[in-house]
């Protein structure tokens, strides 16, 4: 996920890495209970990466964690790769699910 302050962008890819889909949430509740339903509607949801749970994905990360779904946060994209691509959301939460499969920059996300 790439958080905001009023939204969330989302995207997912499988364990073999493709890409299944990209969306935008608000940061609502029901924002939070849409992006959940979404990520399922695609299959088996295995692990969520957030960035940002203690600011602007604290809310998220509470509801994710009390789904019982597993979370990682995820640093920021470098900047040399964010320089290359551009700046988009789209683009940073792509990053960030990569980093969450891969394990790459990523850490225990702050207690609920």
């Amino acid at each position: 996920m790439d958080t905001h302050k009023g939204t969330y962008t989302a995207a997912a890819v499988d364990t073999a890495g493709r890409m299944l889909g990209c969306a935008r949430f608000s940061t609502t509740p029901a924002g939070y209970a849409a992006l959940l339903a979404w990520l399922r509607s695609l299959g088996a949801l295995v692990l969520v990466g957030v960035e940002g749970t203690g600011v602007y994905g604290a809310g998220l990360a509470l509801h994710v964690h009390t789904a019982g779904v597993a979370m990682v946060e995820v640093d920021r994209p470098d900047r040399k790769a964010r320089r290359w691509q551009g700046k988009s959301d789209p683009v940073d939460a792509e990053a960030a699910a990569r980093a969450a499969l891969a394990a790459r920059r990523t850490g225990t996300p702050q207690a609920p």
